[in-house]
């Protein structure tokens, strides 16, 4: 069973000996919200934030060059990208690009807490994407009649 909602924002439960940080996610109608039960682990799709164009650095973690030794303006850029002999770049060399807006896939998120009322929901955890965004969850056990 599949559950479109939105993600709310991130927050805190305090409980007696631990702090929990969760995830609020609005679903799309109240029938919904109550097929879920708290303890239960679902799958969840979102769309990660997108970083825009990022360099070598950011986008793949690479070291960058050497501070001094002659060295004027290299401090990030991603040194070379192949040698002389195939005369073309390999394909799958990492280079710099756009960033995020990818679809990600989480799975064994625990629902926390479900409020039917409010159509709002609590996941243990982070969930990907900026909030007001849209999600779903997937592989969700049906409710026993």
């Amino acid at each position: 069973m599949k559950i479109p909602g939105k993600k709310i924002r991130m927050t805190q439960v305090f409980r007696s000996d631990s702090t929990l940080a969760v995830t609020l996610v609005k679903v799309a109608n109240e029938e919904l919200a109550k097929s879920l039960t708290p303890g239960i682990e679902v799958t969840v799709v979102g769309k990660t934030k997108g970083k825009g164009f990022q360099g070598v650095v950011k986008r793949h973690g690479f070291g960058g060059g050497p501070k001094t030794h002659g060295q004027k303006n290299r401090y990030r850029a991603p040194g070379s990208i192949g040698s002389t002999a195939p005369q073309r770049v390999v394909p799958g060399r990492k280079m710099a690009g756009r960033m995020g807006g990818d679809r990600k896939t989480l799975k064994g998120i625990e629902v926390v807490e479900v409020n039917p009322e409010e159509m709002m929901i609590t996941l243990k955890g982070p969930i990907p994407g900026n909030n007001g965004d849209a999600i779903e969850m997937i592989n969700v056990p049906e409710a026993e009649k």
